[in-house]
């Protein structure tokens, strides 16, 4: 059966997952992530493709980026891939796949679906038991959007500017947002549309993406409001 087309679109925001095959580990230690983050400056800085958030866990991989063009994250990936892959079986002496198939992406909205994007990747380590608060996991972009470290991966998306006028205001804001987290059906939500290769956002999003496309539009689950999300 033929794989189904992935979405990508120049300039729009993805949120792209790279999983281990077999949820095999695809990081053994610190020098199998450094070499990742390195190879992936170097893949991004070659398509011109925008990462605005990561986080590097055991067995796989979440990105938040922007692409220049229609093939630019497939590109970069793949280059991405091919070298680590390599890397990685030569420093452990070992052979074959590495990764499970090619990477999933959905298309995510700008704006409040943006930062809800960030809060799902940045909080991801806590979750799955790697730390105990975001700043604890140095494989993140999480302490760059904190004001913590700057990094040079990481390119602020608009939709982290809009949480403050100063540095000291978007860092506060996003610290909040981490603190609150997402509420479970709206992080189950994100995480159907990237692993289905959707659009998330609200309708007009959904119905301007399928008509780039030429897809018929699905509607997605908007966003709760704000009494809703703070009560989660």
């Amino acid at each position: 059966m033929a794989r189904s087309p992935r979405l990508a679109l120049a300039g729009e925001l993805h949120y792209l997952v790279q999983r281990g095959h077999n949820q095999q580990r695809v990081f053994v230690d610190d020098s199998d992530r450094e070499d990742y983050l390195r190879m992936l400056r170097d893949a991004v800085r070659q398509y011109g493709v925008a990462i605005h958030a990561y986080a590097l866990l055991a067995s796989e991989v979440h990105l938040l980026a922007t692409p220049p063009d229609d093939q630019a994250l497939s590109r970069a990936m793949q280059s991405l891939g091919r070298r680590y892959v390599a890397a990685f079986n030569r420093r452990h002496a070992r052979m074959g796949t590495l990764w499970a198939g090619r990477f999933r992406a959905g298309l995510i909205e700008s704006g409040p679906w943006g930062v809800d994007a960030m809060v799902h990747i940045e909080s991801m380590p806590v979750r799955v038991g790697l730390a105990s608060t975001e700043m604890d996991w140095p494989w993140s972009s999480a302490a760059h959007h904190l004001g913590h470290r700057r990094d040079p991966l990481v390119s602020e998306h608009p939709a982290y500017w809009a949480l403050g006028n100063t540095p000291f205001e978007r860092e506060l804001a996003h610290a909040h947002r981490l603190k609150l987290g997402l509420p479970i059906a709206l992080a189950e939500g994100l995480q159907a549309a990237v692993l289905q290769g959707r659009a998330w956002g609200s309708s007009s999003f959904a119905y301007r993406i399928a008509a780039r496309c030429g897809l018929s539009p699905r509607r997605p689950r908007g966003r709760p409001t704000r009494i809703q999300r703070e009560s989660a």
